[in-house]
Formats: C-alpha cells, structure tokens, sequence
C-alpha cells in the first residue's frame, strides 16, 4: 500500500481549538504499548457444536491446556468463543484436528458421570496486518483498522476472562459483570442488578487507549424458582394456585430462562425454559416409552420418591413439541449469572439507577481498581502478544468555553453561570397566546377547589413570565379513568368551536409511564388521574396527538398540591414553547452563532429508535426536525415516520428534506443558503453508510428546490459511548464534582486525523456526567474547531423546556424526543385475555399519523 497516496475518508481536523479557559481533566482512557509480533488468524469449527455459548470456551481451553507446550508449539491464542482464534506468531501446522474430551461438570459416580467428545479443527486464515493502524498512528488519514482492533479488543477480553476466572465473571458485549465486584441490589419482582466495567481498546491522537468505565445491568436472580415465582407476582405469603392472569405474567417471565434441576441429587441438569404448561403437576399426563401413561406428580412420586408439595401448580416444559419433557416447578433453581434483557419497569429503574449513578470521585476510584484488578501487564496473554497498559488515566488538555449571554422581553440580558440561570423577573421574549383552555381531572382525591386554585396560580405565573393568558377562560372537566377515550372525545366536541388551546393533565404520582410525555397540539390539557389508572401513556398520546388534534401539558398530583413558583415557571415556559412562543435569544447573534448568523442557515436534528432488544417484528422510528426561525435557532418543525425492523438508514430522507425546507423559506422569509446537519444513534460502523445514503438524499431535496448543490456540514452525535472527564483542578468543577458545562476536549482522547472533540455542555446534577461525541462526516461549510464547538455549545443554551444548558445540541435532541413520543403511539397495554385465549401472537402495529393541527408546533418539548 503507498501510504504517501492513502485518500482521507472524513473531513480532516482542521486545527485545536483555543477559544476557552484552558485547564488539565483526567479522562478514563489507559494508554497501551503494543509489539508487532505478526498476528495470526484461524479459523475453529467444533463438532458436535455445543449449544452453550459456554461449552464453546470449556473445550478450547481444553484444548490449549493440553497442546501448548506440544502441538501449538508454545503458543498461548485467544479465542473469541465461537469461530475465530487469535495468535502472537504462527502455529506450527496449517490445518490441525483436534480431539477434546470434556468431563461432566456434575459430580456423581464415575459410572454415571458423562464425558463429552469434541472434534476441533484449527484451519489458518490470514494474516492479521497493523500497518493500517500503524499509519493511522502515524497522522495518515485511513479508515480505522477494523480487524487489528477487534483481534486486540478480543485478546483483553481473554485476559479478563481468565485472570478473573474465580471472580464469575459474566461478558456482555464488550461489558464484564460479577456479583463480587459488589453486592447486588434487588430491583423487584427477582430481577437483581449487578456492577461491572466495561472495555475497549481504540486509536487515539496520543497511541492506542484501553477505554475503560464502569458499568452496570439486571440479572435474573438464580436460586429457588418457586421463590422467583413468588417475587414476579409480588405474593409475600405461602404459594397458593394461579389464576389465568397469573399464568400469563408467569409464563412472560420464564420464558427463555435455563433453569437446573435439583431432584437427582448431584447431577445437576441444566434445560431452557420453552413454555408453561396449563395443567397442574397433579393433571398434566405424559406417554411413557412404555405406552402407558401417567400424571406428572405420580411419575416423580414413583420414580424418584418425591413426594411433590406444589402439584397445583404447572410444569415447565423443556422439551419440543415432538418430545415434551415436565419438569414440576419446585425442582428446578435458575441458573445464576442469566442477564434480564426485557424492559425494565419504573420502580427496577429507579432501584437500578442507585448503583449506576456514582459520583465523579467514586466512579473514578472504582475505574482504576477494576484497572489494577485486570492485571493486564501481568497476564500471560498480555506478555504473548506484547500488549502493555498503563495503569494511570491520561492527563487530557481541555478548555471551559464561555456561556452565551441571552436576551428576554425588553432587552433584559441574562448570563448563565454553572450551566443555569434565573428568569426571576424576566419575560419571555415572544409570549404564545392562550385564550379557551381545559384542565380534564382524573385524581379522585383533588376537589374541584384545588384543581381551580393551581389553575389560578399557572396563570398568574404564567403571565408574570409574559405567556398571554389574558381573558383567558377555563374549562374543567372531571373523568374515571377507564372513560379516557371517550371523555377526550367530548373535550374535543365542546371544545371544537371554541378554539381550546391548551388542556392541562395532571397525574397521579404512581402513573406508570404516564407522565412526561402526554402531548396534543391546539390544546394542553392538565389531566390528573387515580391510582388505580388503567391506560397507558401511548393511550393518551396517541389520542390526543393523532386521533384529535390536541396539545396537552402533564403536571403530577403532588406537584399540583405544592404549586411552587419555580415549578409553575417552568410549566408555563413549555406550555410557551408548545403553543409557538419563544422563551429566548442570543444577545449578541455574531458572538453566539458563528457562521450561521453569516447567511440563511437551517439547522436539522434527525434520530432514529429501535424496539427493544427481543422484540423482532416492531419497526424502527425515524424522526428529522429543522429550525425555521433565523437568524435565530430556536423553532422547529418536525417530520417522524416508522421503517423497517431495526433499519437505521432514514428512509425517505429527500421528501422530509423538502418540506423542512420549504417550511423554513415560508416561516424565515428566506431560501436557505447553508444546512447543518446534527445526525444522532449512528455508531462509528455506520459513519460509511450515513455518508453514502443519507447525504445524498439531502443533496436531492436541496437541488430539486434551488437547482445547486447545497453546502452541508453533517455532524454525528454520540452519547452511547463510555468516555469519562474527571476534574484535576476544583477551580474547574461544577457543585456536584463534574467537569465545568462548557468543557471541551479536542486532543489526545480524540481521533488521530479527523475532525471531532468531546464537549460536556451541561452541568452535572447527579452521577458522573457523559460528555456528548461530535464526529464531523462532512463539512462544506469550512468550520473552525473554535466555531463548530462555540456553536454548539451555544445551541446548548437554546432548549425550550429548561432554564439549564443540556447535554446534546438541541436539534439532536428534540429529533429524540419526537422519536420517542412517536414510540409511545406503539405502545398497547398487554391484551391478557387474548393472549389466553389466542396464545402471544403479536398484532400489527403500524405509526398513526400526527395530526396536522399539530405538525408545525413544538408539542414534543
């Protein structure tokens, strides 16, 4: 390869910034030594392939603790557990097979212990080049060397593994989690969470860096399945026989989980749970080889003497349908160590959230002991293939960029310190005006007299904020929380020829996942509802949003009972930014808005979400926003469609383009000259296809319109990554220990060749704060380092709903939160009788459509 020739992929660095207060943050990255020492790779099959993902691991470490020192000629390779080997040098064959014999875990007799055979064979592959890493090292712009990172990334992982190998360690993904790391904490209804750390290794402007955080997940609690039983359906006293409704919740549960059984004494079978039988141990009969047949509790009575205490109970069913295989609940235990993959519901999140959050100082600490633990330079493998870590986190230059000043009503400035500031006796700059409004009231135990006075108070603040709620007239309407549907309908029909525009909800504090997210456009209603609510958020929304036509405001009982100014303030600036005001602005638009205040400029925002992890049918969302109000950046449009399953393209990109554009012509008075492009959810692997597919759709709409082709700067944010900044300096820290808002980072931890910096634009309030990753993929525009970040920053400062900077630009954010508003139109409330009726089978779920009273308003902030 001529390295002289090598082309860059993505827009170059175009220099550091300098803009800022310069100070030093430690960042929990670990820089690695590496020596070329040739790495090979080679291809394994096993046969018979184990159905484990762990017996997989048991035979090639079998393998290697019997032919090292002989056949594999010294060698010590790693393994990716599955189908590729790893080695520091070349083996001495080129293709090998192998005999492994795995001995029966399960103690017992010899006569009845089980030795598996295996049959491996190791084929060699190719050879595993550096030199794509070495130019990259060396400042030449290519692609990241994909293979050599995965081939070190696995031997770290190997290392882990097997220095740690009495700790239990569990892998997820590039995560490692162990119940000795630290006690587990119980989440509810079985489900335990345990801590852990995660890892990766990743070029970096100084060398290679090992990234390394803390992390943690849910597990499934192993132990007594009656006990899981009783934890899922919240039952504190003697298990008793299940109803219909029972057995859904259990079945949903169980199934997928591994399960051992505990009836034969020191043979521990191990079996996946395949379903939940209908009949009771003491009903359910199976054919014996014999042909005759029997009752489950009469079988284990006769053949193991097991007098069964739970027979009005199901069985499980581990087999097939072709060959069945019962087994009584109370004889089986869950395996440990099985990580909880469905969602998670409110109350696990929040008992979760207790053991994810740490603190700057703590999150730090626990870091570099899980560093020291890992013994990476003292590890076999590590000395095999010439890896060396440095056990002190890096030392990282970074600048605190200033705050932007912004203007209210009347020329009244205000300058943000810490991340935060104060409307005490400020206005709005552009007060939406509210003339019919609605409050619906679903709590019970609000009466009519406090409704009306929080009502009095919203106004009264509202107005003191500068929200026009002059001769405003308001409407109070009382419903069961089963009549949503059609109490909304008959808002709506009295309502339609007065002109609400706004009906306000105010919820139980137990809602579920009500609050937050109930939206509808022309009105905002205040909805309060009991404790025994029945519908869900996706109900309300979905009615309101795509089935009426209304905007909603949601406030919380407990809320409406302390009715504080500055929790009133904060309502009526998102009731003002939903009903088309504007709360501020930039001072000084030359100071704040680099380039973009130079010439017409829309700003887009665009995500897209996917279903949860098993759910393979539901489709992905995609959601694009854009700004219509220059010179300044503070409106938005939005577009929001479903796609494909799991498809993170934005499909039908060029038509949501035009309209976006053709909005901001009518709305700004001008046709755009230039377009920034903040793209959210796209991983470094998905850069090429965003690159390929997206832009050009873009490049489309704008020469369809204005027959040029348009200047793009397209920016990819990323909040799903594991860097951490750390304080050295308490000059340099906000109140909860975190970097300042407005720390930059553009040296060392950043690429080696393109243009991206980290920037932590928000102040911490609890946990250790997750810098935001901007990746510049395209830049027609010619930014500065100095530019592209002040303006991000800035924008930081814009978000309609808050008197706080916030993590992400705001395009970026708001384009996340109509895709998950959109979600939420999906979501159904578990169709219990039909699923015990008609089994699971899933229904169609298809994206209604937003009504068009409330496409061009902000309802989703």
């Amino acid at each position: 390869m001529d390295i002289s020739r090598a082309e860059p992929t993505f827009p170059a660095r175009p220099g550091f910034g300098t803009t800022g207060q310069v100070c030093l943050v430690r960042a929990n990255h670990f820089f690695v030594g590496l020596v070329d020492k040739g790495l090979h790779q080679y291809d394994v099959s096993i046969s018979p392939e184990p159905k484990m993902k762990g017996v997989f691991r048991a035979v090639m470490s079998r393998l290697v603790t019997e032919h090292q020192d002989t056949t594999l000629g010294g060698r010590l390779p790693a393994y990716d557990g599955r189908k590729n080997l790893y080695t520091a040098g070349e083996l001495p064959f080129n293709t090998k097979e192998f005999e492994v014999t795995l001995p029966d875990k399960n103690p017992g007799p010899p006569g009845q212990r089980r030795e598996r055979q295996f049959k491996v064979t190791i084929k060699h592959a190719t050879l595993v080049s550096l030199q794509q890493l070495q130019m990259l090292m060396a400042g030449i712009s290519t692609d990241i060397p994909a293979q050599a990172l995965q081939v070190l990334d696995i031997v770290l992982r190997d290392i882990v593994l097997n220095e740690q190998d009495d700790m239990g360690i569990v892998p997820v993904g590039r995560s490692f989690f162990s119940r000795t790391i630290n006690e587990p904490i119980p989440l509810g209804k079985g489900i335990e969470g345990w801590n852990g750390f995660y890892q990766s290794i990743r070029p970096t402007q100084s060398g290679l860096s090992l990234n390394i955080d803390m992390s943690s997940t849910a597990f499934v609690r192993g132990g007594s399945l009656i006990d899981f039983i009783k934890d899922v359906l919240n039952w504190r006293g003697p298990i008793r026989a299940i109803n219909e409704f029972d057995h859904v919740k259990i079945k949903k549960a169980l199934r997928g989980l591994r399960v051992e059984v505990t009836h034969r004494g020191e043979v521990r079978r191990k079996y996946r749970i395949a379903g939940l039988t209908k009949d009771t141990a003491r009903d359910l009969r199976f054919k014996l080889s014999t042909g005759e047949t029997k009752t489950v509790r009469d079988y284990f009575q006769e053949t193991y003497k097991l007098q069964l205490n739970y027979d009005f109970l199901p069985c499980l069913q581990v087999g097939t349908e072709q060959k069945p295989n019962y087994l009584p609940l109370e004889v089986c235990n869950i395996v440990p160590g099985q990580r909880y993959q469905k969602k998670l519901d409110d109350s696990q999140v929040s008992n979760i959230m207790r053991i994810a959050c740490q603190n700057p100082g703590g999150r730090e600490t626990s870091i570099r002991e899980s560093v020291l633990k890992n013994k990476y330079n003292s590890a076999k493998r590590a000395n095999e293939f010439g890896i060396e870590v440095d056990n002190n986190a890096t030392s990282v230059q970074a600048r605190v960029l200033p705050a932007p000043v912004l203007s209210y009503h009347g020329s009244a400035s205000c300058y943000p310190e810490k991340g935060a500031w104060n409307m005490k006796g400020k206005k709005v700059i552009n007060g939406a005006k509210v003339g019919l409004w609605a409050c619906v009231n679903f709590c019970t135990d609000l009466s009519e007299d406090q409704v009306r006075n929080f009502c009095r108070g919203l106004i009264e603040v509202s107005t003191a904020t500068g929200v026009n709620f002059n001769d405003a007239k308001l409407q109070i309407f009382y419903a069961r929380s089963d009549q949503v549907e059609a109490r909304l309908h008959e808002v709506h029909q009295q309502a339609g020829k007065l002109k609400i525009d706004l009906v306000l909800a105010i919820l139980p504090d137990k809602n579920g996942s009500l609050y937050g997210n109930m939206s509808c456009r022309r009105f905002d209603f205040i909805m309060t509802y009991p404790p025994d609510v029945i519908f869900t958020t996706g109900d309300i929304k979905r009615i309101c949003e795509t089935d009426i036509g209304l905007m909603s405001q949601c406030c919380l009982h407990k809320n409406v009972l302390k009715s504080n100014t500055q929790f009133l303030a904060n309502v009526a600036l998102k009731i003002n930014a939903k009903c088309g005001g504007r709360n501020s602005v930039f001072a000084d638009l030359k100071l704040s808005l680099p380039v973009v205040c130079e010439k017409p400029t829309i700003i887009f925002g665009a995500d897209v979400t996917h279903p949860s992890a098993l759910d393979d049918t539901a489709p992905s969302i995609a959601s694009v926003v854009a700004s219509q109000d220059w010179p300044q950046v503070t409106k938005y449009h939005g577009d929001v469609h479903e796609q494909g399953h799991r498809v993170e393209r934005i499909e039908g990109l060029e038509g949501i383009a035009k309209k976006l554009l053709l909005s901001f012509e009518q709305h700004s008075k001008h046709k755009p000259q230039q377009l920034i492009f903040y793209r959210d959810g796209v991983s470094e692997g998905q850069f090429r296809m965003v690159l390929e597919n997206e832009i050009p759709e873009i490049e489309k709409a704008w020469k369809a319109l204005y027959n040029v082709k348009p200047p793009i700067t397209f920016i990819v944010v990323q909040k799903r990554h594991h860097t951490r900044l750390f304080p050295s300096d308490g000059k340099y820290q906000d109140d909860s220990g975190n970097v300042m808002p407005g720390t930059v980072v553009d040296r060392q931890i950043c690429h080696p060749t393109e243009f991206d910096f980290f920037l932590c634009s928000h102040a911490g309030i609890k946990g250790t704060s997750r810098p935001a990753h901007y990746h510049v993929l395209r830049d027609d525009n010619n930014f500065s380092a100095d530019d592209l970040q002040s303006l991000t920053n800035n924008l930081c400062y814009t978000y309609a709903s808050c008197t706080r900077s916030v993590s992400t630009a705001p395009p970026a954010y708001y384009a996340h939160k109509l895709a998950f508003r959109a979600r939420f139109y999906l979501a159904q409330v578990p169709d219990m009788a039909s699923e015990i009726s008609a089994g699971s089978a899933a229904s169609s779920l298809t994206l209604p459509a937003i009504k068009d009273e409330l496409k061009s308003h902000m309802f989703y902030c």
